[in-house]
């Protein structure tokens, strides 16, 4: 089986979405619609521990997905490709956080600037990858949030067992083969990120960095939009 880029990326995320939740005291950087689950939880607990975190996840989500459209259609306008930029981009800000993490980690259970940064860079960088499936992985299956692919599996599956005649099956076979190593990559991402938190907290943002310099030298493994 071929390593991909929609594998590494999938496994990235799940990876940097666990390091942040267990390391930013329940921040999500990969899916931000967590955060107001945990947003709640923290306003109730005696020392809202990452509450500004997590309501600052949503309006920086927005803002970088905003910008990297409009970057993707000034790069357009000039006849050039945004890839390389944004991949970079995203190496960039994985990198800058894991400097960070280096000097300030382990964060305390409190709101702290170095926990705040961190925690914004890596919601930043998700919230480019999230954008570029939309703009060039458009063919690939889903690498951050695996609930949409979850579902559709498990219809698959059903239709499968269930020998409904009027559902293409190689429709169904190929979603499946595309579907389920993002899920299996997330999911072994998330391990990872614990077995990191727990057994070497030092190394739990450099992981992502390494990730993007493999995603970045396999860039051109994906299904163009």
């Amino acid at each position: 089986m071929q390593l991909n880029l929609s594998k590494v990326l999938s496994f990235n995320a799940g990876y940097v979405d666990t390091a942040s939740f267990l390391a930013i005291h329940g921040l999500f950087a990969a899916h931000v619609t967590g955060n107001f689950v945990t947003l709640g939880a923290a306003l109730v607990s005696t020392n809202h521990a990452g509450a500004w975190a997590k309501l600052a996840a949503l309006p920086m989500f927005c803002a970088v997905v905003l910008l990297t459209r409009l970057l993707h259609s000034r790069f357009e306008r000039a006849n050039k490709r945004s890839y390389r930029f944004l991949l970079l981009s995203m190496l960039a800000l994985f990198a800058v956080a894991a400097v960070l993490s280096l000097i300030y980690l382990p964060f305390p259970a409190t709101d702290t600037w170095p926990s705040f940064i961190v925690g914004m860079l890596l919601v930043a960088a998700m919230a480019i990858q999230n954008a570029m499936h939309r703009m060039h992985w458009a063919k690939e299956s889903p690498t951050t949030v695996m609930t949409g692919s979850t579902t559709q599996l498990m219809l698959d599956l059903a239709d499968s067992l269930a020998g409904n005649g009027n559902v293409d099956k190689t429709s169904i076979k190929t979603r499946i083969k595309n579907n389920f190593p993002n899920m299996l990559g997330f999911a072994l991402g998330c391990a990872i990120a614990a077995l990191v938190y727990h057994y070497a907290l030092w190394l739990i943002f450099i992981v992502p960095v390494a990730l993007m310099g493999l995603a970045y030298a396999i860039r051109e493994r994906y299904k163009k939009a």
